[in-house]
């Protein structure tokens, strides 16, 4: 088992913040409505956050922020993505919603709408309920990419860990293809016990940290569509 450590967001940005100014450091850090980081500043945050959360694995959130367009063209993309994240908010109460940059972080543990039973990977019925919600969403606004995350805590051994989080990950990503979705959006990653987001020596920490993310992101063609509207 690995001790939790708590990796401080905050100490990358402030090191962002050297390279890109106030406002690109407000968007990454704050769970805002609106607007996107620099071009530059983005592209900063990005690799510096991708580069360090997680053991330098691209997480979630280094997913979203290191694949900012910037400018009015990232304003554009996060005006669609506020209306997503709206409606996320709206649909399915029990999930964490973040609007970072110009993406969307949406976050379950076990006490929110997806979760499963100890040492289980299947979805179950309430889990099932929560995400035929989203598949609706995700039906709605087509021109997104999906990474799907599995996280655990750090009881029992660490290579049971990584495969528990693995199928947990994978039954998220194959119940949403199973309703319609194309496979082509979504990417699926697993991390065991390796990034913790709270403290492992306590009951409350461990049940957050037994989790799944997801990080909804500008596809390709809807970046392109952004920087024709900006043009």
């Amino acid at each position: 088992m690995k001790k939790y450590r708590n990796q401080s967001l905050a100490i990358l940005l402030s090191t962002a913040f050297i390279f890109t100014g106030c406002d690109a450091i407000q968007n990454a850090n704050n769970t805002q409505k609106g607007g996107a980081a620099g071009a530059a500043g983005g592209a900063v945050i990005g690799g510096i956050i991708g580069n360090n959360v997680g053991d330098g694995n691209n997480t979630a959130l280094g997913a979203i922020i290191g694949g900012v367009v910037g400018g009015a063209a990232g304003a554009y993309i996060g005006n669609r993505m506020d209306k997503q994240a709206q409606e996320i908010e709206q649909q399915v109460p029990g999930a964490e919603v973040t609007r970072v940059g110009e993406g969307i972080s949406v976050t379950f543990d076990e006490n929110s709408g997806v979760y499963f039973a100890t040492n289980k990977s299947n979805i179950n019925e309430k889990s099932r309920e929560t995400l035929a919600k989203l598949t609706e969403i995700f039906k709605e606004y087509p021109n997104t990419n999906i990474l799907v995350e599995g996280h655990t805590d750090n009881t029992g051994r660490a290579e049971y860990n990584m495969g528990l989080s693995k199928e947990r990950a994978m039954s998220v990503t194959n119940y949403l293809t199973s309703k319609g979705l194309s496979s082509s959006r979504f990417t699926t990653k697993w991390y065991g016990e390796e990034q913790p987001k709270y403290d492992n020596s306590t009951v409350e920490g461990r049940a957050k940290n037994r989790r799944v993310e997801i990080a909804i992101v500008a596809n390709e063609e809807l970046k392109e569509e952004a920087k024709k509207q900006a043009e």
